[in-house]
């Protein structure tokens, strides 16, 4: 900290705020990635998530998502677009120690999901914020929609959130100021 601090008074910068109990807004468009050969689409899916599937650790998806995901039944979550169930998608958001679980709202200030965590190579965010290669996971609200509804029958939720017959806000790739 004391060699940032250093850093930033030097070269007249300010530090990036830790978020952790402080209120930070942020913006960036969906995007993937594509660098040294490697390519990251915008969403992940959730054929995605069965191919994974090994049954234990982090890749141990429950049961019934998994015989869902096989039947592809994904009900009115599923995007036109991609043909199927997104679960994550990235973006070019700049966040830091203490955004997970923050908001993503699209340009209209809708609800599209929930920021979780950073790619591993972009962890030097905190000091530099490299455009070409940081990215923000973001959790889809689609997934999470489906997960309540079609998963674990969460319906009073669901109720309660009053989404029934309502058009879903969605994240779209590369539409500029999404998500926020």
């Amino acid at each position: 900290m004391s060699a940032m601090l250093a850093y930033a008074e030097a070269t007249n910068r300010p530090i990036y705020p830790d978020a952790n109990g402080s209120l930070r807004f942020t913006y960036g468009r969906v995007s993937g990635r594509v660098q040294d050969g490697q390519i990251w689409n915008a969403f992940t899916t959730a054929e995605g998530m069965v191919a994974k599937h090994t049954g234990t650790g982090e890749f141990d998806a429950p049961d019934r998502a998994v015989d869902l995901i096989r039947a592809r039944d994904y009900g009115p979550y599923a995007s036109p677009e991609l043909g199927t169930l997104p679960v994550d998608f990235l973006s070019t958001v700049d966040i830091t120690n203490g955004n997970s679980g923050s908001a993503t709202l699209n340009a209209r200030g809708e609800f599209v999901g929930l920021a979780f965590d950073g790619t591993l190579d972009g962890v030097i965010s905190d000091w530099w914020y490299e455009a070409p290669i940081n990215r923000t996971i973001h959790v889809d609200s689609r997934y999470m929609l489906w997960v309540m509804d079609r998963v674990d029958g969460a319906d009073r939720l669901l109720e309660e959130m009053e989404l029934e017959g309502r058009d879903l806000p969605i994240a779209h790739p590369g539409d500029p100021g999404r998500p926020q």
